[in-house]
């Protein structure tokens, strides 16, 4: 089974390249002027969302996780970022709702860019792979169900954070700086 890395690092790469240089600033810029930024995901999407999070705080930014405890009420000035790969859930649709009405904005990552959450959407990070969407039949991904999708958001995500980290101009010690230590 090791063998099929090739594949899914291929299969990896084709989603990377995929990604539209003009979303994928606009992502940059809408995080980096952010007041504050709420973020949510569902299932193995969420987890990528956490690490999102974790490193948006890393770099300074004022960002939690939807559904934590200390997650403050979003307003003008701020950003929801919400994945939905295969184009909606109805948790992420009634979050955008909650959070367009106060007056925030809300940037969609997924790999359905004619969905009904994209089409609420602020802003929308297409992530070109197979979900669960989309994973029966030929031609899909080597990986299971939604894994294609999920493994280039981690990959995609911390790209912008190094994008983020260029546009706000904070050194790789800061980051660390900010790294807890009650591990």
């Amino acid at each position: 089974m090791l063998h099929l890395h090739e594949k899914a690092l291929a299969e990896l790469g084709n989603c990377l390249a995929g990604i539209d240089g003009s979303q994928f600033d606009a992502a940059i810029h809408a995080i980096a002027t952010a007041n504050r930024i709420a973020l949510y995901g569902v299932g193995r999407e969420g987890l990528q969302i956490k690490g999102l999070a974790m490193r948006l705080f890393h770099l300074g930014l004022n960002a939690s996780v939807v559904g934590d405890m200390t997650t403050p009420p979003l307003g003008k000035g701020d950003l929801l970022i919400v994945s939905a790969g295969p184009g909606d859930f109805s948790t992420v649709s009634a979050l955008m709702g909650v959070a367009k009405a106060a007056g925030a904005r809300v940037l969609v990552v997924t790999a359905q860019p004619a969905g009904d959450a994209a089409a609420r959407a602020d802003l929308v990070l297409h992530v070109p792979a197979q979900t669960m969407a989309n994973d029966q039949g030929a031609g899909t991904s080597v990986l299971p169900m939604g894994s294609l999708y999920e493994g280039a958001l981690y990959v995609a995500f911390e790209l912008l954070v190094l994008g983020i980290r260029d546009t706000l101009g904070v050194t790789p010690a800061a980051m660390r700086a900010n790294h807890t230590n009650l591990e």
